[in-house]
């Protein structure tokens, strides 16, 4: 990822940590939650790695439902709310996952990967596959339906942030070499002017 591009959303995050710690999870990403909760109790799975933590409310939420989670965020405000949560978190993107291969059950990604620019997706994709356990799951949800990159002009956070939007074809044709799609849906309670997509996906082996 471009530097500058890296240290302008960890300039924007670092700058809303305080806000965004006060703001309650909505019901709708409470239902994802349960759902991927749901999904790895049925796989017996424990160990999971959110990935763009934010203020830890997603983290705090998995923990309180038994689940051993490790948080990253690039910004360093938004890991010490996490910490203050008693959240095990640390400073790292997803371009560099500074864990041993095959570290996590699972991991979750909401409105986290919506900033990588498309060029540079499959390499974090590949990043995520290198630390999930075999057979390990993976949810991304992000904001799309449409094919745009670049600095969101509207954005109100300061620096305006980067975001890459995917049709739904072009999302599933992006995460399929690596991994399998157990289910894909658009949430409507989301709102918006864009579609929420929802995937749940699992490691696929990789083949020599």
């Amino acid at each position: 990822m471009d530097l500058l591009l890296k240290e302008s959303l960890k300039a924007s995050y670092n700058e809303q940590a305080d806000s965004r710690d006060r703001v309650e999870i909505e019901s709708w990403k409470i239902k994802e939650l349960d759902l991927f909760i749901a999904a790895l109790r049925n796989d017996g799975f424990h160990s999971l790695l959110d990935m763009g933590a934010g203020s830890g409310q997603h983290g705090k939420y998995l923990s309180d439902h038994k689940l051993d989670v490790t948080c990253i965020d690039l910004s360093p405000n938004m890991v010490e709310t996490c910490r203050a949560k008693g959240l095990s978190a640390e400073i790292m993107d997803y371009y560099t996952l500074d864990f041993q291969a095959e570290s996590f059950d699972a991991v979750w990604a909401m409105n986290t990967l919506l900033h990588v620019p498309k060029v540079s997706l499959p390499a974090v994709l590949k990043n995520i596959h290198t630390v999930l356990a075999q057979d390990g799951l993976f949810y991304m949800g992000v904001y799309g339906g449409k094919d745009s990159e670049g600095v969101w002009q509207e954005d109100s956070y300061i620096p305006k942030r980067f975001f890459s939007f995917y049709t739904d074809e072009n999302l599933l044709e992006v995460v399929s070499p690596l991994f399998d799609v157990i289910d894909f849906h658009i949430v409507p309670e989301a709102g918006g002017s864009m579609d929420f997509q929802s995937l749940m996906l699992r490691k696929k082996p990789i083949v020599d």
